[in-house]
């Protein structure tokens, strides 16, 4: 194969995407670089000088911003931390495209396996969500080959996000910073996995989270600064010293010092010409107001990222059925990010792949899929599905697989079967069951008891013989099972109240059972009344 399609629909050979793109000479200085921390200092001011640059294509000190806040607010860390999470642990597949071909389907399943030997697909995705807050992520590949000569991307490496900016007229397009361009350079087809999240629309410097967590953050600095100075001076009384007139700027510099001293070291020196008096305890105030706004801050930053609070915290008036319904909403925010992740995967990296080694045409390729599903109550549909079974609702295996997450079987693999106990009391389904194999297998009895004999019409008794052995045959092997059938047909004649619902007791309890085997089942039942009939006329009953 010398030449693929990229997802721009152009064409390039492999080994055009063996080198990686941030290895060039003149992106060599993103390596270098070093955050300036624009969080230091922060003021409104300041933060919206920040937005106004990132909305006019400078992304870098937003950027900075962003991974600062990330770092030193713990709060917003945690539920990013969560959200990241709720995704990383879904298991997943590679869907064929649809009607696949058998062949489709085979290289289906030899990219997953590539993919799963190969990749840290948990990392990958940690890593893509990154784009949760800053509206992207991008991961730089580097391309290699398996011992059987298979494409895949043997160097994975997120890349940080102040390398990228955005051109004034291409505010939804990304571009790598370079040193030989004013507004950068495209990403290299098939060399990057770049990851644009939505939480909420607009262009790439305004779509991320991190914009709406921004002003929390900083009033949450505020108020966190005043309660630390507040706890500082909490409890110490007022110190003010006195000098004399005629007291020289050095005197004065060294009572400031001492009164200052005094209130952490409890200890100081003045001369006798000054006075130092200790005014009043601070014994007003408390710390509520400060810690209000710092739970306030904390709170919509857990509303932005979550989508409530009382999966970070119950508060005062949370309990449980609150804490659910948050926690479904939190589901539908994990289901929209896997979503938009499975896009990206499906895109940047399923599809290169599939390209690189020549195993889909460049309209077929398979999908990434995550399992968002969660599994339904076991024990609720093992009481419905057999009622429903039973009542004539037509339920396929598929479904009831797909609803409590039980794969199907592959092969000859082997599957759970039901257990019985010896002594326990036959259902209706299960005894009509145990009555068809116990009759087919004596069945055999009855064809060999019925069956031309040499001499056999000549010599009644050995017909006799034949019979009456075959019977007890019959009714030793037979006789629970029969008995646990005719009891459940007894009960069902005693609780059917016409001679409609009877039948339609029968039905119910039996309906399930093949044509052909029923049909069996009544054969055998009639050969065995008739081989009675005749035991018991021959016995004169």
């Amino acid at each position: 194969m010398s030449l693929i399609t990229d997802w721009l629909v152009s064409k390039l050979t492999p080994a055009a995407v063996k080198a990686r793109q941030t290895d060039s000479p003149t992106s060599a200085l993103l390596h270098r670089e070093f955050a300036e921390h624009p969080s230091k200092g922060l003021t409104p001011a300041r933060l919206a000088s920040l937005f106004i640059e990132a909305e006019q294509g400078n992304l870098q000190a937003q950027a900075e911003l962003f991974m600062d806040m990330r770092e030193k607010d713990t709060h917003i860390g945690a539920e990013l931390s969560k959200r990241e999470m709720a995704v990383k642990k879904l298991d997943w597949e590679l869907r064929p495209p649809r009607d696949a071909s058998a062949t489709e389907k085979k290289h289906t399943k030899l990219l997953q396996d590539l993919i799963t030997d190969e990749l840290d697909i948990g990392n990958l995705r940690m890593d893509a969500l990154d784009a949760i807050g800053h509206g992207y992520s991008c991961i730089e590949l580097g391309w290699g080959r398996t011992a059987a000569g298979l494409w895949f991307p043997n160097q994975v490496e997120h890349r940080s996000p102040t390398w990228f900016i955005t051109p004034p007229d291409q505010r939804n397009t990304l571009h790598l910073r370079d040193s030989g361009t004013v507004y950068g350079v495209p990403l290299q087809p098939f060399g990057w996995i770049p990851h644009f999240h939505k939480s909420r629309a607009g262009y790439i410097a305004r779509s991320g989270l991190f914009r709406a967590l921004a002003w929390p953050y900083l009033y949450k600095n505020y108020s966190v600064r005043d309660l630390a100075e507040f706890l500082e001076i909490y409890g110490l009384p007022i110190r003010v010293g006195k000098y004399s007139p005629t007291a020289s700027d050095k005197e004065k510099r060294d009572l400031l010092r001492t009164v200052l001293s005094i209130g952490h070291n409890a200890a100081g020196i003045i001369p006798d010409t000054m006075q130092l008096e200790l005014q009043q305890v601070m014994a007003l105030g408390n710390a509520d107001s400060f810690m209000a706004m710092v739970n306030w801050c904390e709170a919509s930053q857990s509303k932005a990222i979550l989508g409530g609070t009382l999966t970070s915290s119950t508060g005062a008036n949370g309990n449980r059925s609150l804490g659910d319904v948050h926690n479904e909403v939190r589901l539908d925010i994990r289901d929209d990010d896997a979503t938009q992740l499975d896009q990206t995967l499906s895109s940047y990296l399923v599809y290169p792949m599939a390209m690189l080694n020549g195993l889909f045409a460049d309209n077929r390729c398979p999908s990434w899929v995550s399992d968002t599903q969660e599994p339904d109550d076991l024990q609720l549909y093992a009481d419905a599905l057999p009622k429903l079974a039973n009542a004539g609702a037509r339920i396929p295996l598929r479904y009831v697989n797909l609803k409590l997450k039980i794969p199907e079987p592959e092969d000859d693999e082997p599957i759970l079967q039901p257990s019985r106990s010896a002594n326990a009391p036959a259902q209706d389904g299960q005894a009509a069951t145990g009555l068809a194999g116990v009759i087919t297998k004596t069945s055999e009895y009855i064809a060999a008891a019925t069956q031309s004999q040499p001499g056999r019409v000549d010599n009644p008794a050995q017909l006799d013989d034949s019979v009456d052995a075959h019977t007890a045959l019959l009714a030793a092997n037979a006789a629970d099972p029969l008995k646990a059938w005719l009891d459940s047909i007894q009960n069902m004649l005693n609780d059917a109240d016409s001679l409609e619902a009877f039948q339609a007791a029968l039905v119910n309890g039996y309906g399930h059972l093949p044509s052909d085997k029923m049909t069996k089942v009544m054969g055998v039942a009639f050969a065995a009344a008739d081989l009675a009939g005749r035991f018991d006329v021959r016995e004169g009953r």
